[in-house]
């Protein structure tokens, strides 16, 4: 297979003013040149191959976005070099467009006041694309969600979960060779994510497109990505896939209690008593994370036992998404 991006040792400096407080500080900023250089990306490099469903995470200001940006030409990089389908994105900004398809978040690609119909329409238009290649993409659409109540529905009528499936869709329109998809499923309800899910992936298994995603839901990086890329201030941490990074967390479980109370001061009240294990709680269960190269599991629990009723307990291997908490927090060792 060949590579479809090619990153070479890009970086991402940034000039950011160093800002003062209060009335008189705003002032003086207006004439100021006290500046600083912020590196949003740290030399990064890596390969995505056509077809591949890749998920590129990061908490929070890890430059996710700013490595988005170059690739779909918005920003020039710094220093280093990037191929996107051959061509430098931010010299061929409107061939890279042509060939790539965006969902940014919230920001819909669509007509508010019009049907879902009238906007595949424009987009068709803009495009370029043969009435053949539109009637079999929107003929493989019908057979892959049911969007017939939707096409004729304006855009603003429609629910959220409604308007990221049709966003999503616009994207794929016209065949572009990369798909970039920034929390696609954010503040969906779990039946809208699992439909979004299995588009995505019957899109890019049918026109063996590659899709970059970017997503705080664990549940999306499980069901879609093959592969994942971590990175965290600006620098690259991991680039594999998920079976390999559990390796690396293997002696790690997850002890799951049932108490009667309220779960979340029982967790505040576990964790202050357990201070070297990570503890968190949901509606049903309290989560303990062991690491059983220092701590056995059958330890752990007869010391919650001489002071708490546990009703039930289950062992549960390490999830993906404490994995990813845990590089976020420690790196790859």
């Amino acid at each position: 297979m060949s590579n479809i991006i090619e990153i070479k040792n890009i970086t991402k400096e940034f000039k950011v003013l160093n800002r003062r407080e209060g009335l008189k500080g705003s002032i003086k900023d207006l004439f100021s040149r006290d500046y600083k250089i912020v590196r949003a990306v740290d030399n990064i490099s890596m390969n995505i191959q056509q077809g591949e469903i890749v998920g590129y995470l990061g908490p929070n200001g890890a430059g996710k976005s700013t490595t988005i940006k170059m690739m779909t030409g918005i920003l020039e990089p710094t220093s280093g070099e990037i191929l996107v389908g051959g061509n430098v994105p931010y010299e061929n900004r409107a061939k890279n467009a042509q060939e790539i398809g965006v969902v940014f978040g919230q920001r819909s690609q669509l007509w508010w006041a019009l049907p879902l119909v009238e906007s595949f329409k424009i987009l068709k238009d803009i495009y370029g694309v043969s009435d053949k290649d539109y009637e079999s993409m929107i003929e493989l659409y019908k057979s892959l969600v049911d969007i017939e109540p939707l096409l004729h529905k304006p855009v603003r009528q429609m629910s959220l979960g409604q308007r990221t499936l049709s966003d999503i869709l616009a994207s794929f329109l016209h065949n572009p060779k990369i798909v970039f998809l920034d929390e696609p499923t954010i503040g969906l309800d779990v039946s809208m994510k699992a439909k979004i899910r299995t588009l995505i992936h019957a899109l890019n298994k049918e026109k063996n497109t590659t899709v970059i995603l970017t997503t705080h839901d664990m549940g999306d990086v499980d069901a879609l990505c093959q592969r994942i890329v971590i990175i965290d201030k600006g620098k690259m941490l991991y680039d594999n896939d998920i079976e390999h990074l559990k390796g690396f967390f293997g002696s790690y479980r997850t002890l799951k209690i049932r108490i009667d109370g309220d779960l979340k001061q029982l967790a505040e009240k576990i964790g202050s008593e357990l201070p070297h294990f990570r503890v968190s709680a949901d509606d049903e269960w309290i989560s303990i994370l062991v690491d059983e190269e220092k701590s056995k599991v059958i330890e752990v629990l007869s010391q919650l036992q001489k002071s708490y009723d546990i009703r039930d307990m289950k062992l549960e291997e390490i999830s993906t998404e404490e994995v990813i908490k845990k590089i976020y927090e420690e790196g790859v060792k």
